[in-house]
Parts: C-alpha cells; structure tokens; sequence
C-alpha cells in the first residue's frame, strides 16, 4: 500500500480517537442539557459498534505502515484498542467507562500520530545495515 494510503488510514484512525474523546467527554452535557439523546448515547451497542470499527481501521493503518515492527507504537495501539475495548464490553467496569475510553482513545491517536509523523524515524536506531548509515 503506499505511503498516501497509509497516510490517510492514520488521519482517518485519529480522528476517529478524537471522535470518542469527545463523545466521552462533551455528550454527558449535551445528555444533561438534552434529555432526549440521553436514551440513544448511553446504550452499550453505541461504544461496541465504535470499538468494531476502530479495531480493524487501526489494525489495518498499522499493518500496512508496518507500525506493529515497531515496539513503542505496537504497545500503545494494542493499549489502546484493549482499553476501548475493555470498556466497551465488560459491563463489571461501567462505573469506570468514561475515564477508560479516553485513555483508550488517547492512546491510539498517539500511537497513530507516532505513525504519522515517522515513527520509522522517531525510534530508528542506526545499525551497520540501515542506508543512514556511515559505515
């Protein structure tokens, strides 16, 4: 896949994690202000159907930019995708959704942005075999 594909997968990925931030931080005043959104925001198939589409978008964005090769970013994805996906489907850490999708959500847009950005230049380390090198 090319490097614009990847590019775009990454873009695409972050604002997604950027969608959940919001939705978990801004919607309960938006439920409080509104009471009629309150049914349709705090039902459990809203942050599934998230989570099922987060997961293979990242998965794919990774897979294809090789980001899994990459230990510093493949651990906050896989953080990332665990946290969301943690509170999305265990009902015993309700009490705790909130603050555990946003972390979730954080992690994987930086991880993302890692990606983006170079994270084949951010963590490279300089061996006899990579092109940089000197000799």
């Amino acid at each position: 896949m090319s490097d614009r594909k990847t590019r775009w997968l990454d873009i695409t990925s972050m604002g997604l994690s950027g969608l959940c931030v919001v939705h978990c931080l801004l919607l309960p005043f938006l439920v409080a202000a509104l009471p009629f959104l309150g049914a349709f925001t705090r039902t459990e198939w809203v942050h599934q159907l998230l989570i099922l589409i987060a997961a293979p978008l990242t998965a794919l964005a990774f897979w294809r930019a090789k980001a899994w090769t990459k230990p510093e970013i493949a651990a906050m994805m896989i953080i990332g995708v665990l946290l969301l996906a943690a509170a999305a489907f265990i009902p015993a850490l309700d009490a705790y959704e909130v603050v555990i999708s946003v972390c979730g959500a954080l992690s994987l847009a930086g991880a993302h942005l890692m990606n983006y950005v170079g994270g084949r230049h951010l963590f490279h380390r300089h061996t006899d075999h990579c092109a940089c090198s000197n000799g």
